[in-house]
């Protein structure tokens, strides 16, 4: 246990939440509010809100502060609550920060610093300046292929050293840097895939679970597969993987959060349309989507 900071069990499915909009592409709070029951109905652990799939890019400081306090309100200490306040301005994310832990929330998401390219030493720096104007548990996020920054592992090794800083999301798909993150760290900083279709594969060398967007529509075949693997049942878990692995994918099929975001229209829950500079999906990606859903049940 590093220093006397209690380390957060973020649990092992945890759902990057979408932001529903109305039809004037305002935060729909009602829409909110269902979605959460929803995820929390199935199987999810925790709740990343206002982080890439919840569109942060196109949401203002109040609508991701709004949010924040909206989410916790109905969530009431039920799951942890997780918010994304990361970007590539080191004194906004702390002041967001500083008002996402006002507002309740259990832990903290950064991605990151996208554009403007700091180097190892630069990334370090971020980091770790956000961690002292914070008590919260700390989530990294590793995502070149958005981002164009590539967090090294050793970078990340020295930055789980800070200790609030307890957790990374790794997106980067490199499994050899991620079984060496895992190696390198002490036992108690966990690694989430960023992937959902590497869940298993990341699974199987020692990370924790998963960040995931699929757990919006499948939510209860993903615990059962990381139930599955965690009692022993590898042959179970690789049966769901394979069963499930055309819906992960296919939800990216277009750029994300739109696919997941037709896909839970299509179980009822209407989470709106996606802001420009994102679009819906054509015709043909709809019906891609809905082969998809029907080929699941």
């Amino acid at each position: 246990m590093k220093g006397d900071v209690t380390i957060m069990n973020f649990g092992s499915l945890l759902t990057a939440m979408v932001t529903p909009f109305d039809q004037s592409n305002n935060v729909d709070n009602q829409q909110v509010e269902k979605l959460i029951e929803h995820l929390i109905k199935h199987e999810t652990d925790g709740l990343i809100v206002a982080g890439t799939t919840g569109e942060s890019p196109t949401l203002s400081k109040q609508e991701k502060v709004a949010l924040f306090e909206l989410t916790v309100k109905k969530v009431n200490g039920r799951i942890p609550v997780i918010a994304g306040t990361g970007s590539n301005n080191t004194q906004e994310t702390i002041e967001l920060t500083k008002a996402a832990e006002k507002a309740g929330v259990d832990g903290i998401l950064l991605v990151t610093p996208y554009y403007n390219k700091p180097n190892q030493a630069g990334l370090y720096e971020h980091f770790s300046a956000i961690a002292e104007a914070t008590t919260l548990p700390i989530m990294l996020y590793n995502i070149p292929g958005r981002t164009m920054v590539h967090l090294s592992v050793e970078t990340i090794v020295a930055l789980s050293q800070i200790d609030n800083i307890v957790s990374i999301k790794e997106s980067s798909g490199n499994l050899d840097a991620i079984s060496q993150i895992i190696e390198e760290t002490d036992d108690d900083f966990t690694v989430y895939s960023g992937d959902d279709s590497l869940t298993l594969p990341l699974k199987s060398i020692g990370a924790n679970g998963v960040v995931s967007v699929s757990s919006h529509v499948i939510g209860d075949e993903m615990k059962q597969m990381l139930n599955h693997f965690d009692n022993g049942n590898v042959q179970q878990a690789a049966a769901i993987h394979r069963k499930i692995l055309p819906i992960m994918r296919g939800l990216f099929v277009a750029p994300s959060p739109a696919p997941v975001k037709y896909a839970l229209q299509l179980q009822g829950i209407d989470t709106g349309k996606v802001r420009l500079p994102l679009v819906p999906l054509s015709e043909i990606e709809e019906e891609l989507i809905k082969e998809l859903m029907n080929d699941l049940h």
